[in-house]
């Protein structure tokens, strides 16, 4: 394990700029989802469940918005993406803190349509920024300030909900997370290398600059100026109908394990919650979540300094498996002791599934990438709750815990086992086509 990692990552300014604005976004926003449902509760009258269906239509039009919006990005560019969003945002929260239930059902799913995609943009300015070698540390710094603002967030939420009328602490989250989001907008920090905005600019510069369409760091302003030389080392623009392509069956895996993560962790959201209101102890609810939290901040500074990574499907494993024996709590200690000792696979479980996405999809669509990577987070977290739920409301909430760690373990050794398959197989074929490549190498060295 290597500290150092921290230091060579922080020392970049767009990360520290990255890790900066994302507080500054995620805390109003892990706030405001907590305000909605109490706003619904006490200012409108209605009951958890009616305040879970607007959560859940907001939820579902994020996951919906996710992979468009990422397309967005990925050929507008960030300024052209988040400007209509922001000022949908700022319409639509002006709005529905002082409005009926059904009209604030559907203001905020229009307002998670057109969702201002930070995650997805911050994580690629992180990934842009920092040496791939460094990808994993950056990308857990990232990790950790999320787990700070989801910290944070709830806390601010219920503080403003007793200080405030719920209206008016809505519309004040609401309206900061849209500053926020301007922020982000004047700040406009690069998502893409130089390698794959350098074309875009070319087109814009005229004919003379649209000889080469796409080129490396050091021939960015070469292309620019219309002085590149059409022999220089290219990196062709792959077709966006060949996208598709890319979606394999790897590929796909890791969403599922993404999808599977956060199922793991919506559920047992909800049974920490029913297994606290058994033990009479619902005032513990803060403090156990803000464990269950750290526990998962300190899994993931660990992992982004350990010295190699780990496969999305053995940390998904290791989640599933280390949230079993919280079923087996007899009271508050011991169950907040087993919750935090199953904290931290959960930063690293995330970060792993972004870190290998970004390494195996081409830079141009990693903004539909990252969003495809949203909406499967998402997904889980609209399923992982009504699971958990559901074993509960029939056995009690020890299986809230054993259900979603089941269906996670399932996925986790599955994926084990296909991933071994698949290398078994691409180094079966390397060594079958090895004597016909052409290659001198002697027959007895290949053997070896």
């Amino acid at each position: 394990m290597d500290v150092r990692q921290y230091r060579y990552a922080l020392a970049i300014r767009d990360t520290r700029n990255a890790l900066v604005l994302g507080l500054l976004i995620r805390v109003p926003m892990f706030a405001g989802t907590v305000l909605l449902t109490l706003h619904v509760v006490i200012a409108l009258g209605r009951s958890y469940g009616q305040a879970g269906l607007v959560a859940a239509a907001a939820t579902v039009a994020i996951a919906i918005s996710g992979p468009w919006r990422g397309r967005l990005l990925d050929r507008l560019g960030l300024r052209r993406t988040v400007a209509p969003s922001l000022v949908i945002q700022a319409v639509c929260w002006s709005i529905a803190p002082f409005v009926d239930y059904l009209p604030l059902m559907a203001l905020a799913a229009l307002a998670g349509l057109f969702v201002v995609p930070t995650f997805s943009i911050l994580r690629q300015v992180i990934i842009r920024s920092v040496p791939e070698h460094h990808r994993r540390s950056a990308l857990s710094l990232d990790s950790a300030a999320t787990e700070v603002a989801f910290m944070a967030g709830p806390a601010l939420g219920v503080w403003l909900a007793t200080t405030w009328n719920t209206g008016w602490a809505l519309f004040a989250c609401e309206m900061a997370a849209v500053a926020a989001g301007c922020v982000l907008w004047v700040a406009n920090p690069a998502i893409k290398s130089a390698a794959h905005t350098a074309p875009q600019a070319a087109a814009d510069a005229g004919p003379a600059g649209s000889v080469v369409r796409s080129v490396g760091d050091g021939a960015a302003q070469a292309v620019i100026d219309g002085t590149a030389d059409e022999t220089l080392t290219v990196e062709e623009p792959v077709p966006r109908r060949a996208w598709r392509g890319f979606i394999t069956a790897p590929v796909a895996a890791v969403y599922l394990a993404a999808l599977c993560t956060t199922l793991v962790l919506s559920g047992s959201d909800v049974a920490i919650v029913a297994a606290l209101r058994s033990f009479d102890a619902t005032g513990s609810i803060g403090w156990i979540l803000a464990l269950w939290g750290g526990g998962s901040l300190i899994g993931g500074l660990i992992y982004g300094a350990w010295h190699r990574s780990f496969p999305v499907f053995w940390l998904l494993g290791g989640l599933s498996l280390t949230t079993v024996p919280v079923a087996f709590a007899v009271g508050v200690p011991s169950f907040a002791v087993l919750l935090v000792l199953s904290g931290p696979f959960c930063a690293p479980t995330i970060t792993a599934t972004v870190e290998h996405l970004s390494r195996v999809v081409p830079e141009r669509f990693r903004g539909e990438m990252m969003g495809w990577h949203g909406s499967a987070m998402t997904g889980g977290s609209a399923v992982g709750a009504p699971v958990a739920g559901f074993a509960i409301d029939h056995a009690g909430w020890q299986w809230g815990f054993v259900v979603v760690s089941a269906a996670g373990l399932a996925v986790a050794v599955l994926g084990v086992l296909v991933t071994r398959r698949g290398r078994r197989e691409e180094t079966r074929e390397e060594t079958s086509t090895a004597p016909d490549s052409g290659s001198a190498v002697p027959a007895a060295i290949l053997e070896h």
